[in-house]
């Protein structure tokens, strides 16, 4: 079972293990607006899969704004904010912190994407929440990337994911050669 930590304390994470080389589950998550959002498998774009415990935190919410000011300069790539909030607070800090070049997403009904990709903590006070880690899947599926951030409380390592989705984004690639 994959761990981390919360505040220096290890804590479990359930769900299926997703690793770099695997295809990437594809999950519905919920947007703003009710509708749902595709994460995961074969986009023809590549993807970064930001997952984080709450949008109202200050280190999700420095997160979430860090990506979104570098995801715009990112071609033919599309970033997916994932937490257990609910849409309507999504919305809501995304109009209050101007998030304008990411996509939010709510695992909140059925925990998808969380039991999918192994980032659902299991125990702890922060049980039935997502932990902090960042996954970058390639146009044809693959994970090229995978992050569970070791601290919960602590913003992960931003030049690593951003030069691994500048990576997926450049490649010819096909994502069938390992």
């Amino acid at each position: 079972m994959a761990t981390t930590k919360l505040k220096g304390n290890t804590v479990n994470l359930a769900g299926n293990e997703v690793n770099v080389g695997d295809k990437a589950p594809v999950v519905n998550v919920v947007a703003q607006d009710l509708s749902e959002v595709q994460v995961g498998g074969e986009q023809g774009k590549a993807q970064i899969v930001v997952v984080v415990p709450s949008l109202d935190t200050p280190v999700c919410a420095a997160e979430t704004r860090k990506f979104n000011v570098e995801a715009a300069k990112i071609e033919n790539a599309e970033v997916v904010v994932v937490s257990m909030d609910l849409p309507f607070a999504m919305g809501r800090f995304c109009t209050t912190e101007g998030i304008e070049n990411l996509k939010v997403g709510s695992d909140f009904r059925n925990k998808d994407l969380a039991n999918a990709y192994g980032v659902l903590i299991a125990d702890g006070p922060l049980a039935g929440v997502t932990c902090r880690a960042i996954f970058v899947i390639n146009a044809s599926g693959v994970v090229t990337y995978k992050d569970i951030c070791e601290e919960i409380t602590e913003e992960p390592n931003y030049d690593e994911a951003l030069a691994a989705i500048k990576d997926a984004t450049s490649t010819s690639c096909c994502g069938t050669c390992q």
